[in-house]
């Protein structure tokens, strides 16, 4: 027998070896990590970058989204309640910036953001004395950030801050001899704005249309009407009757009570020929509505696509809309609205992930950077704080042209479908952060890039009054004396060291122009130059 296999071969079983495994992928570059930085938090750093280049980019996504939510409202609690109690939003509004400029969870702080850009309430109106309850919003939209999305849904619904905004708090069921009719803000908004859309979408959101070539709607005045007989009989929690609720600082923190006695009992049309039956408590006529709007097939691509333009380019393509969709309907396991999925599938999309020139070819690639995120770059990429350790910009939705929870409407600071005239809305593309860009508000910003930069850092911090907020320019200052060296520092902290031709030669000329003495000087004006140019503000 041993001679036979020795016959043989030696035991062989002629087999062939198995195949070489292919060759581990590059290793993250650092443009290619600052890229998706701007897509992922509140702006890269250099130390950031780090962590993505050494996790890569999907076990980067899993560790912050198993990091718990950095809140709001604890912090508002901890302090003293002040009369009016609305000066309270100048504390949540530094909380905001406390959280997008350190917070750990960066991933959910940037995607909270996005979700209130969707789901609007705002500060300005009838929430402007409701500062907890706006805080206990947003805390609820991170939250919920990789939850799902029904119970975002459900969430959303029930939050005293959207109730008030929206005019579900206290909605009543129908008095004809009181001229009682529910009122039917909240049912529109929910479909038109925060999950369907006027239009049947297909699941690339495209738009689906009748045999006359005409968009085909989602709903009618019936639906608005059925959706608003669900939403009648909800109010501030824990009162005697329907009748005695008011906000108290515990209730506008917490899901508005059913009061069944307001709701409408009648059968109520929904959405694709559903129709609830009389005789259902609210509760049961909330999950049902709710469940319909969940399982409308536009739902999927409806967030998709919002979502995409909030975090990595204004002009995806069909095809990455479906993609994300298909990740909203199904995650792999059978599960419908599982936001994880849906971010992690955005971000680590091949159209999110362009790198080759930034563009990879395609020239609607990318997105503008909404200003307050060109700010929070700035100042995450220069360590900016107060000597007080307020960042106290109150009026941000002033100077920048929005503020968290700020929102001049329910329909945001920009519209999804804004496109300027010229080149842009010739090609059918849009270009929703340009809404912002007024010939006032360009110039406001410019000049407050000019603020920031060159007054308040930290080579004039001693002369800042204690709550002014101050980059650290002290590495720049040490080397401003080399041109080159200055703005090869700047454009790495900003630009990951991606800096065109055009610009770099400008800054060498015009920074040529300052004394070599007068380094303060010189590391200002560089820092400027780049935070005020396009290739800053072009998020790619």
């Amino acid at each position: 027998m041993l001679f036979v296999l020795v016959g043989c071969g030696g035991g062989s079983s002629g087999s062939p070896p198995p195949p070489i495994p292919p060759p581990p992928p590059p290793p993250i570059a650092q443009g290619a990590a600052f890229k998706f930085l701007n897509q992922a938090s509140f702006g890269a750093t250099e130390s950031e970058a780090a962590d993505v280049i050494a996790l890569e980019y999907e076990r980067w996504i899993d560790d912050q989204m198993q990091r718990p939510a950095s809140l709001q409202l604890p912090y508002l609690q901890s302090l003293p309640v002040p009369q009016p109690v609305g000066q309270l939003n100048a504390d949540r509004v530094h909380i905001w910036f406390e959280h997008a400029l350190h917070a750990p969870d960066q991933l959910r702080q940037r995607v909270a953001f996005a979700l209130s850009e969707i789901m609007v309430v705002s500060e300005l109106g009838a929430l402007g004395q409701a500062p907890y309850s706006l805080a206990s919003y947003y805390d609820t939209l991170a939250e919920l950030a990789f939850g799902n999305f029904r119970d975002l849904m459900e969430a959303v619904t029930l939050h005293p801050a959207m109730g008030v905004y929206l005019s579900m708090l206290g909605n009543e069921k129908p008095n004809p001899a009181l001229n009682i009719r529910p009122d039917e803000n909240y049912a529109r908004e929910l479909m038109q704005l925060f999950t369907i859309g006027l239009v049947e979408l297909e699941l690339d959101g495209t738009v689906r249309t009748d045999v006359n070539g005409d968009p085909i709607p989602t709903y009618s005045q019936d639906i608005i009407e059925g959706f608003a007989h669900v939403f009648t009989g909800w109010h501030y929690a824990g009162a005697p009757s329907f009748e005695q609720a008011t906000r108290t600082l515990f209730n506008q923190v917490i899901p508005m009570q059913l009061y069944p006695s307001f709701h409408d009992t009648g059968p109520k049309q929904l959405l694709n020929g559903a129709v609830l039956p009389a005789g259902q408590t609210g509760q049961q006529d909330l999950d049902d509505a709710l469940d319909n709007i969940f399982a409308h097939e536009n739902v999927g691509p409806f967030i998709a696509q919002r979502l995409i333009e909030r975090l990595t380019t204004s002009n995806p393509s069909p095809q990455y809309v479906a993609r994300v969709a298909s990740a909203f309907n199904n995650n792999g396991s059978g599960m419908r609205g599982d936001l994880a999925a849906v971010v992690k599938a955005i971000l680590l999309d091949p159209e999110a992930r362009l790198t080759a020139d930034g563009l990879g070819g395609v020239d609607t690639a990318g997105k503008i950077k909404e200003p307050l995120l060109r700010l929070t770059q700035l100042w995450r990429a220069y360590d900016a704080r107060s000597a007080s350790g307020q960042y106290a910009l109150r009026s941000a939705n002033v100077l920048f042209g929005q503020g968290p929870l700020q929102a001049p409407s329910v329909f945001n600071f920009f519209s999804p479908f804004y496109a300027p005239s010229g080149e842009i809305r010739d090609r059918g593309l849009v270009a929703p952060e340009l809404q912002l860009a007024t010939e006032f508000q360009n110039t406001l910003h410019t000049n407050l890039m000019f603020l920031f930069t060159f007054s308040w850092n930290s080579e004039n911090a001693a002369n800042l009054d204690p709550d002014f907020v101050y980059i650290d320019i002290a590495e720049e200052v040490a080397i401003a004396g080399d041109v080159d060296a200055l703005i090869d520092r700047v454009a790495e902290k900003l630009l990951a060291g991606e800096m065109s031709p055009t610009l770099r030669a400008e800054m060498q000329r015009i920074l040529g122009l300052v004394s070599a003495t007068d380094v303060v000087l010189r590391a200002a004006e560089a820092i400027y130059l780049v935070v005020t140019s396009p290739e800053f503000a072009n998020q790619r």
